[in-house]
C-alpha cells in the first residue's frame, strides 16, 4: 500500500504563494525586419538564405481599416499630419495662432465704437420735412428758439436751409458772444469728424489746421512744442487747459484730443495712445518716471510711475528734501490737485518708517562699537507695509488712485551698496473723454470742476487700477481701497500736515 506524500512545510507553501509571476506570456519579442537581407555573390547561399528566411517569418497581417475623412477634408492626413497627396506636414500650433485675433478691433470697446459710428453715419430714408417746416410761421420759430440754449439754437439753424431763413442770423450772433464761449465749444465740437487737418482751439472757439499732421509728439514743458497757430496763445488771461504729470512735464489737453480722435475717426485724425508713453530721468534728484496711457470705452486712462532710492532711518527733514522739489514744493511723484487734502503725504512718510538699516557684517559694526546686532547680518529684504500706509487711497474729488510701495532695486551708481530698498509711487487716473477741458473727469482732476465731483459715486466699486492692469494681463495684489481724504477737511495750503 502506497504512502501518503508528506505534506509540504509551511517554508514551502510560502515560497509558493510569494514566488514571482511568470513573465514568458507577456514578454515583448523583437518583430522580424521586413527588409531584405544583403546581397552575397553566391546563388547557393542566397537561394538557401532566402528559403530559411522565408520559412521564419510569419505571414503578413492584413492592412487595418482607413479612418474616414475629417469633415470638409480632401486628403487623408497620416499618423505625423504629414498629407499623403502633396507631403506636407500640418502645423496645428501654427493654425491655432492663425485663429487667434491680433488687432485690437476685436475688442469689445471697438466692436462698441464701431457699432455706434455706424448708426452715425446711416442714412436717413426719410422723406425731407421742408414742407412741414414751412408751413410754421418765422415768428413761431424765433419764439421757438428763444426758449433753447444758444448751442441748441444754433443746432436749429444748422439743421437745413428752411430754418435757417426762418430764424435768420440771430442765433449766429448770439453764439459769437464772448460770455457764450462754452456754448461755442459745444456747437463746435459736433463738427469734429469732419476736420481731421484741424483741432478745436478751447481758447478762441476756432478750428485752427495742425502744423504737424501724424508727427505731433509730447515733450517736455520747456520745450516749445505749438500743433498749431493761435493768436490767444501768450496773452493774458489765456491759459491752455494741461494737467500737471511730474516736475518739468505736463500734458496738453490738445494731445488728448488727438489720441482720442484717432481711435474714434481714423489714424488721420490724430496720434497713436501708444506714442504718449514716456520713460524718463528727473535731472534734479534722483526721482525716475514712466508714464503710460489706456483707452476704455472713450475715455482716456493714465498710469505714472515713478521711483526713487531711498536711506533707512530718515529724519522729517530728509523725508522733505526727499518727496518735495524744492522749486514749487510740490511732490516729486505725479499729484491730483488735491494732494494737500488728506493723508497721501502721510502715508509716504510712513512707508520710508519701514525701510530697513543696510546689511553689516560684524567687521563693520566693530569699526563703530563693541556691540553687535545680529539683525543686520541678515536683515530681510522683503519690506511688509503696515495698514496704514499699504492700501490704495483714492481721491474722492477726482479719479485718481495712489499706490505707495517699498521694492528691492539696483543701485549701479553706488559700489557698496548694490541692492537697495526704493519708494515706488503709482498713480492711476481717468482723464476723460477729450471733449472738452470742462469734462467732469478732466475739469476735476485740475481742480477746475463748478461743481462737485464724488469720485465713488461715479466710479462705483471698479477700480482705475484694476481696469488698467487688466488690460495687460497683469494684476496687481489685492488691496483694500480707502479714501485719501477720510475727514474731509479741505484746509488746502492752510494745512499743515501735507508738509
Amino acid at each position: 500500500m502506497d504512502s501518503p506524500p508528506p505534506k509540504p512545510s509551511l517554508r514551502t507553501r510560502l515560497g509558493l504563494a510569494l514566488r514571482p509571476k511568470s513573465r514568458s506570456a507577456t514578454k515583448l519579442t523583437k518583430a522580424p525586419s521586413s527588409e531584405p537581407f544583403d546581397k552575397v555573390t553566391s546563388s547557393t547561399t542566397t537561394k538557401s538564405t532566402s528559403t530559411s528566411t522565408s520559412s521564419t517569418l510569419s505571414p503578413a497581417s492584413p492592412n487595418p481599416k482607413p479612418r474616414p475623412l475629417a469633415h470638409g477634408a480632401i486628403y487623408r492626413p497620416t499618423e505625423d499630419n504629414t498629407n499623403t497627396q502633396t507631403g506636407e506636414r500640418r502645423d496645428d500650433t501654427d493654425l491655432l495662432h492663425g485663429l487667434m485675433h491680433r488687432d485690437s478691433d476685436s475688442s469689445l470697446d471697438s466692436a462698441y465704437e464701431r457699432l455706434k459710428r455706424k448708426r452715425e453715419e446711416e442714412v436717413d430714408d426719410r422723406p425731407p420735412g421742408e414742407a412741414d417746416v414751412e408751413k410754421l410761421p418765422g415768428d413761431l420759430w424765433i419764439a421757438i428758439a428763444d426758449f433753447l440754449s444758444p448751442c441748441d439754437a444754433a443746432n436749429l439753424a444748422y439743421a437745413s436751409k428752411t430754418l435757417a431763413s426762418r430764424l435768420g442770423t440771430g442765433a449766429w450772433r448770439e453764439l459769437n458772444r464772448p460770455e457764450n464761449l462754452k456754448e461755442k465749444i459745444k456747437f463746435l465740437g459736433g463738427m469734429d469728424g469732419k476736420m481731421p487737418s484741424h483741432l478745436l482751439c478751447f481758447l478762441c472757439g476756432i478750428y485752427h489746421v495742425r502744423t504737424q499732421i501724424g508727427k505731433e509728439r509730447l515733450k517736455a514743458t520747456s520745450v516749445i512744442n505749438p500743433l498749431y497757430v493761435c493768436g490767444s496763445v501768450g496773452k493774458p488771461g489765456y491759459k491752455p487747459p494741461r494737467t500737471r504729470l511730474t516736475p518739468g512735464h505736463t500734458l496738453p489737453f490738445t494731445f488728448v484730443q488727438l489720441v482720442l480722435r484717432a481711435r474714434k475717426y481714423e489714424a488721420s485724425y490724430g496720434i497713436e495712445v501708444n506714442e504718449l508713453g514716456r520713460r524718463y530721468k528727473d535731472p534734479y534728484s534722483e526721482w525716475a518716471h514712466q508714464t503710460r496711457y489706456y483707452i476704455r470705452k472713450g475715455h482716456l486712462l493714465l498710469r505714472v510711475t515713478s521711483r526713487s532710492f531711498a536711506s533707512p532711518g530718515l529724519p522729517p527733514s530728509g523725508q522733505r528734501h526727499l518727496l518735495y522739489s524744492r522749486e514749487d514744493y510740490t511732490p516729486y511723484f505725479s499729484v491730483c490737485a488735491h494732494w494737500r487734502d488728506g493723508e497721501l503725504m502721510d502715508v509716504c512718510k510712513c512707508a520710508l518708517g519701514h525701510i530697513p538699516k543696510h546689511r553689516e557684517t560684524i567687521a563693520q559694526q566693530m569699526k563703530r562699537g563693541p556691540q553687535i546686532q545680529g539683525a543686520l547680518r541678515n536683515p530681510n529684504p522683503i519690506v511688509s507695509l503696515c495698514g496704514f500706509c499699504r492700501p490704495i487711497r483714492r481721491c474722492p474729488e477726482c479719479p485718481s488712485e495712489y499706490l505707495v510701495e517699498l521694492k528691492l532695486a539696483e543701485d549701479k551708481n553706488d559700489p557698496l551698496v548694490k541692492f537697495k530698498q526704493a519708494i515706488t509711487v503709482t498713480r492711476w487716473c481717468d482723464l476723460g473723454d477729450g471733449s472738452s477741458p470742462i469734462d467732469p473727469e478732466w475739469a476735476a482732476i485740475n481742480g477746475e470742476g463748478e461743481t462737485a465731483y464724488d469720485s465713488f459715486a461715479n466710479m462705483g466699486r471698479r477700480a482705475i487700477s484694476g481696469i488698467f492692469e487688466s488690460q495687460s494681463g497683469v494684476t496687481i495684489p489685492g488691496q483694500r481701497m480707502l479714501s485719501l481724504n477720510p475727514k474731509n477737511e479741505k484746509l488746502g495750503e492752510e494745512g499743515h500736515g501735507w508738509y
